[in-house]
């Protein structure tokens, strides 16, 4: 039987990949835009829903801040409301039309390890948040989104950290690496863009426990690492420069803390769907890279 999937935020970066991925897969695909059907406003969401009937709903619509998470200092309401408030919003929709959904959210509601030195689990409480006063306005809003939906019922969580594929992209982690004067050194987790919509795809088509994944690719990469791979792969020539410190990138460059993290993605594993190992998918990425 035929399924047909609803598509919030389908324009963005996240949210085209979706689109083409669902398309090829060939699933049907609504994608409403707010131009014409305002999602964000309940009434007119559940009107769309029940006219529509879809099997599954996907939220890929959210406030990141162009070119990066500094601009959500500057537009707060938006970036609030996007993130935390509507992500409310269409959680009582879809629970009072019973409607299963994938909501995607951010591992950057954490910093640095577990006090063990292991990546954070999807059982870690966030410790980059408002709660404890360290993070970005875009992290908070973020860690605040996740409270709004503890609990709901047919809802998966899917935390992306920092996308990257093989295409250029002012939103694509590598293309960002390039365009920068000089780098922060940093651990993290991060994950392929088209590996995570197909494992986010997959907890749902495999009708995985619904609840909270770390759909990032198995491992961690520290910012030099990947600045080697770059400039091994040819694919830009310049040589990479590094701030001192944290303090110094924060004093000459960024408006706000980041979050560096590392995560733990054997939940997902465990449910059955597996992602290529981080230094593999990278190397991968840079081989097939397209300008």
């Amino acid at each position: 039987m035929s399924k047909m999937v609803i598509l919030l935020g389908a324009t963005g970066y996240v949210g085209q990949a979706y689109a083409h991925f669902l398309q090829k897969l060939g699933v049907e695909v609504k994608c409403p835009t707010r131009s014409v059907t305002d999602y964000t406003c309940p009434n007119t969401l559940r009107s769309f829903l029940k006219q529509t009937r879809p099997d599954f709903l996907i939220n890929a619509a959210g406030y990141t801040g162009k070119p990066n998470v500094d601009a959500c200092e500057i537009h707060k309401t938006e970036c609030l409301q996007g993130n935390a408030c509507f992500p409310g919003d269409l959680r009582k929709v879809c629970e009072e039309l019973d409607l299963s959904w994938g909501h995607v959210s951010s591992g950057c509601v954490y910093t640095g390890r577990r006090h063990d030195g292991t990546g954070f689990s999807e059982e870690d409480p966030p410790n980059f948040s408002f709660r404890q006063n360290n993070c970005s306005w875009y992290s908070g809003t973020k860690a605040l989104g996740e409270e709004v939906l503890a609990g709901a019922s047919k809802c998966y969580i899917w935390r992306l950290r920092i996308p990257f594929d093989h295409r250029n992209s002012p939103r694509n982690y590598l293309t960002k690496l390039m365009s920068y004067d000089r780098l922060l050194d940093a651990e993290n987790s991060i994950s392929h863009l088209g590996e995570f919509v197909s494992a986010t795809w997959q907890t749902w088509a495999k009708k995985v426990q619904f609840g909270t994944y770390n759909v990032t690719n198995p491992g961690y990469v520290t910012t030099r690492e990947v600045a080697t791979w770059i400039e091994e792969s040819g694919i830009c020539k310049k040589q990479f420069q590094f701030f001192e410190s944290e303090v110094q990138f924060l004093n000459e460059a960024a408006k706000t803390p980041r979050s560096n993290c590392v995560m733990d993605s054997s939940k997902l594993q465990n449910a059955g769907i597996h992602m290529t190992p981080i230094e593999q998918s990278v190397k991968e990425a840079l081989t097939n890279w397209q300008p």
